[in-house]
C-alpha cells in the first residue's frame, strides 16, 4: 500500500474540516431539508421562543405611567429608551460601557456555557425554526415530502405550493419589518405613518420595503448561511470554547466503542460484540438545520439547537438503549466519565457574570434625571466689580425625563460665591429631553478667592431642595499681586 493511500482514509475522515457541511465539493450550494423534531428540548425551546415572539410584538405597545415607551431606539432623532427611561446622545459613555460589558459577558459565557444563546435566544435561530420553517412544514410537508418536492418538475403542485410559501413568507417579513420599525419611530407614529399611507411617508415606505426585503431573502434564501458566513460568534466559538465548555457533545466513548458504530441488529449483545449503542441511523444529521454531523466533534456550523438530543433520544428509546448519548456536555466529562458539578472555575464566571449584568444595570439608572454643563468661556478674561471677581461660563442643561423640569441653580462651594443665568437669575424651567443653552457669570468676593485657580462646585436642584445633579469646573482670577 503507497503511502498516500495510508492516508486517504484518514483525509476522509477529517474532510467535514475543511468542508461546509452546506456546500458541495464544486462550491455548489447544498440545501437542507432538516426532518422535523419530537422531544424534551424541543418542547421547551417552542415555549422559550414563543414567549420571545409575544414579547417582540407587544413591548412596543407597553409604555410606562409617564407614557414613555419601554424601549425604542430611535437613531434619527438621537433619542433612546431602556426600561422606560430615556437616554440622549450625552448618554452615549453609558452605551459604550454597556457594549464592553457585552462582549465581556458573552467571552464568558461562551467560555462556560458554550453557544447556548444561538440556539435557544438568537433571532435568527427563533424566526427560522420557530416561524419560517414551521410554515414550511405545514405547506411542503416534512423532510421527505420536500426533497421530493424539490426535485419535480415545475407542475401545479410545485407552483402552487411555492407560490403560497413565498405569499406568506413575503406577509411575514413585511409585517415584523414593521413591528421591527415601531422600536425606532414608536408604535404611535408607525400606526399614523400607515394610516397617512404611503404616499405621505415615501421616505419610511420605501425603507421599509427594503428591510422587508431583506428580511425575506434572509430567511427564504440565505438561511443557515448566516451563521455559517455572517455572523462573528460561530468563528469565535472555536477560539472561545475549551475541554471545559458545556456544549452539545456526543458520548464518542459509548457511542463507539471498541469497533466502532454500526447498525442495529435485533437480539444481537453490542457490548459482547465491542459495538457502540450508536447505531448509525443519521438521525441526528437529517434533523440538523445546519447540515452537520455532530458525532464529527464541534464545528462551527452548530448552534446548539438539540435538534440531535431529542432525535437521538428518541432512536435510543425505541431500541431500548439509554437516552444521553448526544447531550449537554463537556469533552472533559466525556473523556473523564465524570458529570456537570459547578466547580470553582464556573461559579468564578458565573460570579463575574453577575457582577457585570449588575454593574451594567447600575450605570444605566444610577444617573441624573439633568444633566448640566458648565464651561469657561474661550478667550474671556475675568473682570472686578465692586469686590468681587466675575468669570463668564457656557452653561448647559439637558431634561432626561418626559417631564418639566423646575430648576433652582446655586453655588455649592465656595459658600461665598453666586452664580447667575443671563436672562434666567437662578431658576430655570426646562421641557422634557430639551436641551438648554445660554450664558451664566459667577461671583466670587476678592477677600474669598485665595488662589488664582479655584474650584467651584455647582448644583442643580429641585424646588423641594433636593439636589439632582452636580457640576465641577475651575475658577480663573487675578494673581494675588493685583489684588
Amino acid at each position: 500500500m503507497s503511502q498516500e493511500e495510508k492516508i486517504k482514509p484518514e483525509l476522509e475522515g477529517e474532510s467535514f474540516r475543511e468542508n461546509l457541511a452546506t456546500a458541495e465539493e464544486s462550491g455548489k450550494r447544498k440545501w437542507v431539508f432538516p426532518r422535523k423534531t419530537h422531544g424534551k428540548y424541543t418542547t421547551y425551546r417552542n415555549i422559550v421562543s414563543a414567549i420571545l415572539l409575544i414579547l417582540l410584538f407587544v413591548i412596543p405597545f407597553i409604555k410606562t405611567s409617564k407614557g414613555n415607551p419601554l424601549f425604542q431606539f430611535d437613531f434619527l432623532n438621537r433619542q433612546f429608551y431602556l426600561f422606560g427611561a430615556y437616554f440622549s446622545p450625552s448618554d452615549f459613555y453609558l452605551f459604550s460601557i454597556g457594549f464592553v460589558t457585552t462582549i465581556v459577558f458573552i467571552i464568558l459565557f461562551t467560555v462556560v456555557y458554550g453557544r447556548i444563546f444561538c440556539g435557544w435566544i438568537c433571532p435568527q435561530t427563533i424566526f427560522m425554526e420557530h416561524v419560517f420553517r414551521k410554515i414550511e412544514y405545514l405547506i411542503e410537508g416534512d423532510r421527505n415530502k420536500q426533497i421530493r418536492l424539490d426535485k419535480q418538475d415545475w407542475d401545479s403542485e410545485k407552483i402552487r405550493k411555492r407560490l403560497l410559501k413565498w405569499t406568506i413568507f413575503a406577509l411575514i417579513s413585511f409585517i415584523f419589518s414593521n413591528i421591527l420599525f415601531s422600536y425606532i419611530f414608536g408604535i404611535d407614529e408607525m400606526i399614523k405613518m400607515i394610516k397617512e399611507g404611503p404616499a405621505n411617508n415615501v421616505g419610511l415606505f420605501v425603507a421599509l420595503i427594503i428591510f422587508s426585503a431583506l428580511f425575506y431573502l434572509v430567511f427564504a434564501w440565505f438561511r443557515e448561511q448566516v451563521c455559517s458566513f455572517v455572523c462573528p460568534y460561530g468563528r469565535l466559538q472555536g477560539v472561545l470554547i475549551d475541554k471545559d465548555t458545556i456544549n452539545i457533545t456526543y458520548d464518542f466513548i459509548r457511542g463507539e466503542g471498541e469497533k466502532g458504530r454500526s447498525k442495529w441488529k435485533k437480539n444481537e449483545d453490542r457490548k459482547l460484540a465491542g459495538k457502540g449503542d450508536c447505531i448509525d441511523c443519521q438521525q441526528c444529521v437529517v434533523v440538523c438545520p445546519a447540515g452537520i454531523d455532530i458525532r464529527n466533534g464541534s464545528q462551527l456550523e452548530c448552534i446548539n439547537c438539540t435538534a440531535c438530543i431529542d432525535a437521538c433520544d428518541e432512536v435510543m428509546t425505541k431500541v431500548g438503549l439509554p437516552t444521553g448519548l448526544i447531550r449537554y456536555a463537556s469533552e472533559n466529562m466525556i473523556e473523564k466519565r465524570t458529570t456537570f458539578k459547578f466547580n470553582a472555575r464556573v461559579i468564578a464566571y458565573t460570579l463575574i457574570l453577575f457582577i457585570l449584568i449588575a454593574v451594567c444595570t447600575s450605570l444605566l439608572f444610577v444617573r441624573s434625571s439633568v444633566e448640566s454643563k458648565f464651561l469657561k468661556v474661550v478667550g474671556t478674561q475675568f473682570t472686578i466689580q465692586d469686590k468681587n471677581i466675575v468669570d463668564e461660563y457656557q452653561f448647559s442643561f439637558i431634561n432626561k425625563t418626559s417631564e418639566i423640569q423646575n430648576l433652582n441653580i446655586k453655588i455649592i462651594s465656595p459658600k461665598s460665591a453666586e452664580i447667575e443665568l443671563v436672562g434666567y437669575g437662578n431658576k430655570i424651567t426646562i421641557k422634557p429631553k430639551e436641551l438648554l443653552k445660554g450664558t451664566a457669570v459667577i461671583k466670587i468676593p476678592e477677600a474669598d478667592l485665595s488662589k488664582t485657580k479655584q474650584e467651584v462646585v455647582i448644583g442643580v436642584f429641585d424646588n423641594k431642595g433636593a439636589k439632582i445633579d452636580e457640576y465641577k469646573t475651575n475658577f480663573i482670577g487675578p494673581t494675588k499681586e493685583l489684588f
